[in-house]
């Protein structure tokens, strides 16, 4: 058995909210210049959500109300900025909403 096939194997017998925890660490562990490669599909998706978020046609959300919202809806809690992973700490809180 090969080492990544290893760490599945021990990673698949983690509970939920620990596996989405480790999920949400290796992602946020990735180099921003080390993109991965996206399928033609994933880039057309891409360029179609980006033309709609220019044109104003959908509002965008801060990643951080994102990810608590689904933390909070899987039952991962106890999740804190002080925790959270490096690149996300370094993101200041929102501006004041404007009325």
């Amino acid at each position: 058995m090969s080492n990544y096939e290893s760490i599945l194997s021990a990673a698949s017998q983690m509970p939920v909210v620990d596996r989405l925890r480790l999920i949400d660490e290796l992602a946020s562990s990735i180099p921003d210049d080390q993109p991965p490669q996206l399928s033609d599909a994933w880039l057309r998706e891409i360029d179609w959500r980006s033309n709609e978020i220019d044109s104003g046609a959908v509002a965008t959300e801060r990643w951080a109300d994102i990810r608590a919202r689904l933390f909070a809806k899987h039952g991962v809690d106890g999740v804190t900025r002080s925790q959270a992973p490096a690149w996300e700490r370094t993101v200041p809180e929102a501006p004041p909403r404007l009325p």
